[in-house]
């Protein structure tokens, strides 16, 4: 597994989108965001369940700017699960693990690429598997699903460091939440008013500038997990 993310993820994203990407990105995207709603409902609030947002159909979560964005940015975003607080217990706390909820689950989903790749690549890791799998699919087919779960690893953790910034509207500004003060809470609101434009900002000068400073955090944890990966893949 090399430890280079950015630059599997460079080739993978780019003004024409291939196969595997589409599909990790669609995947990636529906479970995001139905994490999202199934946590919201878990905890009391019915809202996404009512709007037909509790589902695993990619048409039912795509937000057409967030597509543009995957193709010409590199990075994007669905249409947001709705979620009322009023049906929570405690909203600051639940609404932090509704947030929570969409990058876990991309988290999650990397890592059952991981082992799919384990399973299917199995001359450089788990030859006796590998052995079982090849005759029987066929070599063309696994290169298939080896290329998918490369994708979808690469895709997953991307998507996951992204919304952990902590940026409105990204998941990662509700969760930062949870940690203010309530002293501070309203000037952390009002500074959030800002944080698309300070997002549009970051995605500018990543792609247009010498400044990649998005690409910095979303490489470091992206990275962070692949060297778990490899730790893995070495140990077995």
């Amino acid at each position: 597994m090399a430890n280079d993310w950015s630059s599997q993820y460079n080739r993978l994203i780019g003004l024409f989108l291939n196969p595997p990407a589409i599909i990790s990105i669609l995947l990636a995207l529906s479970v995001h965001e139905w994490a999202h709603g199934m946590v919201a409902r878990r905890l009391g609030d019915p809202t996404a369940e009512m709007e037909g947002r509790l589902t695993l159909n990619p048409l039912a979560h795509l937000d057409p700017l967030g597509v543009l964005m995957f193709v010409f940015a590199g990075f994007g975003w669905g249409k947001p699960v709705p979620v009322n607080p009023f049906y929570f217990r405690s909203p600051k706390r639940d609404t932090a693990l509704v947030s929570l909820a969409g990058p876990a689950s991309n988290f999650f989903l990397a890592w059952i690429a991981f082992i799919g790749l384990l399973l299917v690549d199995g001359s450089h890791f788990i030859p006796s598997i590998g052995g079982v799998l090849q005759p029987t699919l066929g070599r063309g087919v696994l290169l298939i699903f080896e290329q998918i779960f490369r994708t979808s690893i690469i895709i997953n953790l991307g998507f996951m460091a992204f919304n952990l910034l902590p940026i409105a509207p990204l998941d990662g500004s509700k969760i930062l939440r949870l940690f203010i003060p309530r002293h501070t809470e309203r000037s952390y609101d009002d500074f959030m008013q800002y944080g698309p434009f300070l997002l549009l900002f970051l995605l500018i000068a990543d792609r247009f500038t010498g400044l990649p400073l998005l690409f910095w955090w979303v490489d470091g944890i992206a990275e962070a997990v692949l060297k778990m990966m490899s730790w893995v893949a070495g140990w077995l």
